[in-house]
């Protein structure tokens, strides 16, 4: 036995000994060799072959055009990438060599960025949309994510308050695929996963993952797409300066023609012949609106050299509203640096800071202060009374002369103060290391912070909103939000035979952590401290306070395979561990697979004159959703006060019920995809149909009987699925290029259906996104059968003319002739809930964007429409303008009366506030989102004054909105009283309240020295 041991080990010894000293022989004649493979631009080529002339030995450059090999003295190095023609150098003895690629006349293969690392645009098996820099920058934004608008097929971007300074920016990707659990997309800067996005000048591009086999990397975060950013690097050479400035000047895109003070006075005598007319004639909206501008100025400077490349900016950004007393400021900075260490190891390092101020007014009402919803700017312009002055004659702010009692909209917006401060940082280090031929490893560790402050005052002078005789009100709230993330994953490359194999597997951990505070005071002696003062209100309101922790551990792998530049084969998986979810569902598994085929590198096809690309794409994949907060699923405490003995005490009651049972959402997607270049890429097409079902909905169970004491009636569970299945067209076309002119054009369409299948019981779940005050329980529904968020209300049928009631029509009780007809669904005879139905769909039928790019020398012209189709409003402004108690729009002149009987429009009177598909418009709307047109100065120009590049530009933006709606703007996002839409995936379309967009004419100098 010993023996048999002994001649093992030997063996093993002997086998070992000879690995080594081949080694070292091979070591003797061989060396690494090192560079850098860039274009005629000094731009970096990603994904460049290196190989060994006469060998299969070779490998790729990294995404900055990086590489090393293995060599000898008199090897030929031959570099090949599509799109650029061949080099070959011949090794004497350097360790580094350094390579320009000229452009060959065929379209350069584009390389895009995808989880963990990146891949040339050819050999993609998913669904990838691309937004570069020159797109980002083609109009001012504050927010990159804006720039993204009509720029992919399928991706739906908007403002949460319109124009609003500073405003939140919501981002869906292929439909709505949640209920309770958030839509938005996983935002990944730089690696950074859940990171913000940088301001634009700063990023290099952007890559949306759409399908399963590009979101399934990032496993429970993927259902609702991924957004990949990648900030700009360092280049070798010479440093370069960049200093981009820009002012804008904005105002309202459109204003409501409201009543003047005689036709308002006229209005009320016909509803109450008592009404007074006031002294004045006030125009709120010219007292409200005034014009905006925005100014962005940023400071850029990069550099490197064969060791160390950088990357530094600075960035101000002002913009003052179109609103008075709204703005927004933001200081940001930026900086990239990348050192190659050694031949084998890389380090970088990524710092983004930025402190944000926002001065605003109170917008989107929640209806919860002041009999009515005083606090809303907006829809105050819109009702108040335009007899009546800002302050009567004793200097008193006026309050509203009709319906509700509340403050006029000018004091409001002047005296009230709503201020929020942020700041955001973001550090991110990496390590890369070449083990061994073909091997790396990469370990990354990051942290950011949020840190926010919300301060709200309302003086003594708002009569009303800020409570009468009570001496003003004030609250304070501040949150802190920390994420740290640890990645790190090994990449090995490998060319077998005529295939090329990249594996990729990795260990992923986050933990976030939130604190939350609040306070708040009310009776104070002087207005003069604002909110900064809480200790001299004579009434302190309850203080709060909350500290929230969750954790993701994740593992991943991916398999990538390229057999003979025809087949590909995609597969990935992830296991995520969660802490949001329950003891028995901490953990979920999230697999996705994908082929391709490069129809047009088959024989048959490879000489096409026409056909010059042609690929196959079919994906099939689950990802999942586990955005809720943390501890949905424990059983929980809660605070009540109770009377003891006629004192006051706090009570611990229980919260909520635990639900040991609560998993993820998981979406389970297919993707058939095909991309077609034609006439050598002049003309490039790409087409996808997807369909995904997500299942597992987290939804709110509301059946738990109230007589077991929780204070939450209404705990998570697992019950429903909701289906969105689209198709998505991209089109790209080289139209003329010469050396005078070129002319391009890009354009995506986009249709997306949406259904629900199943919901908990099968039952409606109706909601409510009115202002509070409107009292009305319910404006849109979710059914099974339909698309998320239907409008829900009466089928309104026109006015009465008396007599007889049209077949299938009933009166309100309490009406009479010149009122509203509705559709008596359930042939009772009268108008009831149960005449209620669902009377519109704000989900749109298809959405568009189209791009048309000039250049005639040194001269360029940026034409860009974006458009949404079939989609309604719900118009809950006039459903407030025309129910009697406000001011109204002109369009009520034309009421019914007995000498104006052909009329849609009922008698003038004081009526509810019903949900009526009266108020329900086509939100259909074409605008031209952006108009530019830039001159550079002629190169020997430039060059006499010592500098790169000078550009000067001139701008428009929604200088043309083509729709028949009658509100403010079609593209409206108003949330559930007032909350964020971001907050709510249900409460698409419904217009109240909302800050106006703008039109801006934008001016700009772009220097590079």
């Amino acid at each position: 036995m010993f023996k048999q041991q002994k001649n093992k080990w030997l063996g093993s010894l002997l086998f070992f000994s000879f690995l080594l000293i081949s080694s070292i022989g091979f070591a003797q004649s061989s060396y690494t060799v090192s560079g850098t493979v860039t274009d005629d631009s000094n731009v970096p080529v990603p994904g460049a072959n290196v190989v060994i002339s006469g060998t299969t030995t070779g490998t790729s450059t990294d995404f900055d055009g990086n590489f090393s090999i293995m060599a000898k003295e008199g090897d030929v190095l031959e570099f090949s990438s599509l799109g650029f023609t061949t080099v070959t150098r011949t090794v004497t003895g350097q360790s580094r060599i350094d390579v320009t690629l000229a452009e060959d006349s065929a379209q350069l293969d584009e390389v895009v960025v995808v989880g963990y690392g990146s891949r040339k645009k050819s050999d993609i098996t998913g669904s990838v949309s691309s937004v570069k820099s020159e797109e980002l920058n083609a109009f001012p934004v504050l927010d990159a994510a804006q720039a993204i608008q009509g720029r992919a097929a399928g991706v739906v971007v908007q403002s949460n308050n319109g124009g609003e300074p500073g405003a939140p920016i919501n981002i869906q990707i292929r439909g709505n695929t949640s209920i309770n659990a958030s839509s938005a997309p996983l935002i990944v800067v730089d690696g950074f996963v859940g990171a913000t996005f940088p301001q634009p000048n700063d990023i290099e591009s952007i890559e949306i993952l759409k399908d399963a086999s590009a979101t399934a990397i990032y496993g429970s975060r993927g259902s609702n797409g991924v957004v990949l950013v990648t900030t700009k690097k360092g280049r070798k050479g010479k440093l370069s300066v960049e200093f981009n400035t820009n002012y804008s000047i904005q105002n309202t895109a459109n204003e409501l023609d409201l009543l003047n003070a005689d036709q308002f006075a006229t209005y009320q005598q016909a509803i109450n012949p008592g009404y007074t007319q006031g002294s004045a004639n006030t125009d709120w909206q010219d007292l409200l609106y005034r014009s905006g501008s925005t100014q962005n100025h940023q400071f850029a400077f990069s550099g490197g050299t064969d060791k160390v490349n950088f990357y530094a900016s600075a960035t101000y950004f002002k913009q003052e509203g179109v609103v008075v007393n709204s703005e927004f400021e933001r200081v940001s900075f930026l900086s990239n640096i990348d050192a190659q260490v050694t031949d084998k190891l890389k380090l970088g390092f990524n710092l983004f800071g930025s402190r944000g101020s926002k001065d605003g007014v109170p917008t989107q009402s929640t209806g919860e202060t002041a009999n009515g919803g005083g606090d809303d700017v907006i829809s105050l312009l819109f009702r108040f009374a335009p007899d009546q002055p800002v302050q009567d004659a004793n200097g008193v702010n006026t309050i509203n002369s009709v319906g509700d009692n509340v403050d006029n909209p000018f004091a409001v917006a002047t005296e009230g103060v709503n201020e929020t401060k942020t700041d955001n940082y973001r550090a991110n280090l990496y390590a890369d290391y070449d083990i061994v031929k073909n091997l790396s490893f990469k370990t990354t560790f990051g942290l950011s912070t949020a840190n926010g402050t919300e301060g709200v005052f309302r003086p003594s002078t708002l009569v009303v909103t800020a409570g009468a005789g009570t001496g003003g009100r004030a609250t304070v709230q501040n949150f802190k939000r920390t994420s740290l993330l640890s990645e790190n994953y090994l990449t090995y490359n490998k060319e077998i035979g005529k295939g090329n194999l990249n594996l990729l597997a990795g260990y992923s951990y986050q933990k976030t952590s939130t604190e939350r505070f609040s306070a708040g005071a009310s009776g104070f002696t002087s207005d003069s401290f604002s909110y900064f003062n809480l200790q001299s209100g004579a009434v302190q309101l309850i203080p709060t306070s909350s500290f929230s922790e969750t954790e993701i551990q994740s593992q991943f792998g991916r398999l990538n395979y390229d057999y003979d530049d025809k087949y590909l084969i995609t597969a990935t998986v992830r296991r995520d561990g969660a802490s949001n979810f329950a003891e028995n569902e901490k953990y979920a598994i999230f697999p996705s697979g994908a082929l391709g085929w490069k129809v047009s590198n088959e024989n048959f096809l490879k000489d096409h004159k026409t056909i010059s690309n042609l690929k196959l794409r079919a994906s099939y994949g689950v990802t999942g959703n586990q955005a809720i907060a943390a501890y949905q699923s424990l059983a929980s405490f809660g605070s009540v006060f109770t009377p003891i003995n006629g004192t006051t005490v706090i009570n611990v009651t229980p919260n909520q019920v635990a639900n040991p049972d609560l998993k993820w959402e998981s979406s389970f997607q297919t993707n058939l995809g095909l991309d077609l270049g034609l006439f050598n890429n002049r003309v490039s097409l790409s087409l996808d149909y997807y369909n995904i079902d997500t299942k597992d909905l987290i939804i709110e169970d509301t059946s738990q009987p109230q007589f077991l004491g929780f204070l939450t009636a209404a705990s998570l569970r697992n019950v429903g699925e909701v289906n969105n299945k689209g198709f998505e067209v991209t089109l790209n076309t080289r139209n003329i290029s010469n050396d005078n002119f070129s002319w391009t054009t890009d354009f995506n369409w986009s249709r997306n259906r949406n259904e629900f299948v199943t919901l908990l019981n099968g039952e409606d779940i109706f909601q409510d996104a009115s202002p509070g005050y409107f009292n009305v329980p319910r404006t849109h529904v979710l059914r099974e059968g339909e698309a998320v968020g239907v409008f829900w209300g009466f089928d309104y049928k026109g006015v009465y003319q008396g007599g007889a009631l049209p077949e299938g029509t009933a009166l309100l009780a309490g009406s009479d002739v010149g009122d509203q007809l509705f559709a008596d669904l359930d042939g009772s005879g009268d108008i009831t809930t149960d005449d209620q139905t669902i009377i519109g769909d704000p989900n749109p039928d298809w959405t568009m964007g189209i791009t048309n790019n000039f250049s005639y020398k040194n001269f360029d012209l940026n034409i860009f429409f974006q458009g949404s189709f079939g989609g309604d409003v719900m118009n809950l402004t006039n459903v407030q303008l025309f129910n009697g108690d406000s001011n109204a729009t002109t369009a009520i002149l034309d009421s019914w009366t007995p000498t104006n009987t052909d009329t849609d429009i009922p008698r003038a009177r004081l009526r509810g506030k019903q949900i009526t598909s009266r108020f329900v418009e086509d939100g259909s709307y074409l605008r031209l989102k952006n108009l530019a047109l830039g001159y550079n100065l002629p190169q020997e120009v430039t060059d006499r004054i010592g500098m790169d590049n000078v550009r000067f530009s001139i701008s428009g933006q929604n200088l043309l909105t083509f729709t028949n709606y009658s509100g403010l703007d079609p593209e409206v996002s108003y949330g559930v009283v007032g909350q964020d839409s971001s907050a709510s995936n249900t409460t698409n379309g419904f217009d109240f309240g909302n800050y106006p967009t703008v039109r801006s004419v934008n001016f700009s100098v772009n220097l590079k020295f």
